[in-house]
This record gives C-alpha cells, sequence and structure tokens, in this order.
C-alpha cells in the first residue's frame, strides 16, 4: 500500500481542471494507454503577456497520475510560458507534499506534458507527442521507454541505479529484461560526465537547464544592479540562444532601456553563459 499524502488523496478525489479546452492554444500528449498511463494537457495563453490563462487535462492512469495532472494545472494557471517551462517534475512532487517513490513517474508525465503544450503552442496549436516518447532506441519495450528519456529522468533528477530510474520512468519495471541495458545507459553517462569537465555550450542544453541558467545569471548578476536604480527585470521566453527578458519598475520605458538591455543584460548573460546569446526586450 502506497504512504499517499493528504493532498495526493484530496487531488486524486476531488481533481481539478478536468476536461478539455475548446479551441486550446496548445496541446501536449505523453503516454499510451496500453503502458498504463496517459495524458492530455490543454492550454489557453494570453499571446499579449505569454501567459497561461486556462489548463485543464484528460488522464488515465493511477491515483498519483490524476492527483500530479490536477496539481499541474493548478501550477502552471497565471506563469508566463517561460515560468511554465521551468516547472519540475520534482516541483509537481513537492506541491503534492511529496510522491512515493515508486509513483515520481506520474510527476515526469505531467513535466512532459507541459513541455508538449508548450511547445504545441509555439507550433501553431496542432496537438505534439512528447518527443522523448517518439525519439531515440527503445530500451524498456514494455513501456516504450527511450535511451534518451532515462538519460534525461537520470540528470534532471541525478538518479543513478536502475530502481530509481524505474521509480521515474517505468522503464524496467515489468519483465525486467532490460535491466542491465539500463545500467549500461547509466554507466556511459556517469563515466563520459566524469571525464569531460567542459561546460555544455547553452545552445546544447534543455529548455529546463537554459531556464535555470538563465534565471540564476539574472538572480545573481543582473537584477541586483537594476534594483539598485529601482528596476528589475524577468525572463519572458528562450529560443534557441535568443532570450526574451521584460524591464520592470524603474527600468520600465526608460529612455535608456535599449542601452541597459545591450549593454547591462546581454553584456553580463554573456559573460556568465554564453558568448552567443543575445537579448532582446519585449
Amino acid at each position: 500500500m502506497w504512504d499517499y499524502t493528504d493532498k495526493v488523496i484530496d487531488h486524486f478525489k476531488n481533481p481539478r481542471n478536468v476536461g478539455s479546452i475548446d479551441k486550446p492554444d496548445g496541446v501536449g500528449q505523453v503516454g499510451n494507454i496500453i503502458c498504463g498511463d496517459a495524458l492530455k494537457l490543454f492550454i489557453k495563453v494570453d499571446s499579449a503577456t505569454s501567459r497561461i490563462t486556462d489548463a485543464k487535462f484528460q488522464t488515465f492512469g493511477c491515483g498519483s497520475a490524476i492527483a500530479s495532472s490536477s496539481a499541474l494545472t493548478e501550477m502552471i494557471k497565471g506563469k508566463t510560458l517561460a515560468e511554465a517551462a521551468a516547472v519540475t517534475n520534482q516541483q509537481i512532487a513537492d506541491f503534492l507534499g511529496g510522491l512515493p517513490k515508486e509513483k515520481m513517474h506520474c510527476s515526469v508525465m505531467g513535466m512532459e506534458a507541459l513541455e508538449a503544450a508548450i511547445k504545441s503552442y509555439k507550433e501553431g496549436g496542432a496537438p505534439v507527442v512528447n518527443e522523448l516518447e517518439e525519439e531515440g532506441r527503445v530500451v524498456c519495450k514494455c513501456f516504450g521507454v527511450t535511451e534518451e528519456k532515462i538519460l534525461r529522468a537520470a540528470k534532471d533528477n541525478h538518479l543513478r541505479t536502475v530502481e530509481e530510474i524505474t521509480n521515474f520512468t517505468k522503464a524496467g519495471g515489468a519483465c525486467g529484461a532490460c535491466r542491465a541495458d539500463i545500467q549500461a545507459v547509466l554507466d556511459r553517462h556517469y563515466n563520459a560526465a566524469s571525464a569531460v569537465q567542459e561546460k555544455a555550450p547553452f545552445a546544447r542544453l534543455t529548455m529546463v537547464q537554459k531556464i535555470h541558467r538563465v534565471e540564476e545569471a539574472l538572480a545573481r548578476d543582473v537584477i541586483p544592479g537594476l534594483n539598485a536604480d529601482g528596476g528589475s527585470v524577468e525572463l519572458v521566453d528562450i529560443e534557441g540562444s535568443v532570450i526574451r527578458v521584460r524591464l520592470l519598475g524603474m527600468c520600465s520605458g526608460c529612455a535608456n532601456a535599449g542601452f541597459t538591455i545591450e549593454n547591462f543584460v546581454e553584456k553580463k548573460l554573456r559573460e556568465q553563459l554564453d558568448p552567443a546569446i543575445s537579448v532582446e526586450s519585449v
């Protein structure tokens, strides 16, 4: 018997935002019914502010999957796309007061559906299936889990054992024939990581990694300087190596806003992250 928190039980018994949205701006899909879990996420976006104004879901799965999907919709409504894209599976689990370790794959499913929905919005609104479900070598044939998905879970959650990978992706959780292959994937990744200490170029990072790096650099190296003059800045979007930000406070509407973006914000981010970065104000 799993040890669920009261909040998980509440979101399972009284799920928020169940259903679909008429004429959604983005639709993300992950999983399939054959594998036991599937989630379809619908979002409505205010194009002027890039904020998610509504989110609904349809899911097939266990109580943890329903609770995670419900929690996700509550978490992302009102956020900008950039803020929503930074939501991690661990944050979904934390919102619920935690999930049993064997059920962490439900929070991963929510994060992946959100990434697919945001991609759908940026591509015009046609439904998008999470790309990690479609691409790469399939390691676990029982659940259709690819090597890319295993590596993503390992990197994002610092997983080092086959059991942990099973908890976060379900890979290896049925017949077990792929467990040796999963261990080999982990060994290759961590051996390579220890041998190569160089910092990955910004363009090669995942969207979540990019957002974390940019937000850390803004908080550490940019915002304190702007706060000194009564201003601030927030991340709005990232596309490739182009970072879009919004100036706030005294910086908003300032006659020197262009100078601030180019000679302070962009300069600092290039110094800290990658010389190829460019910054645009929205």
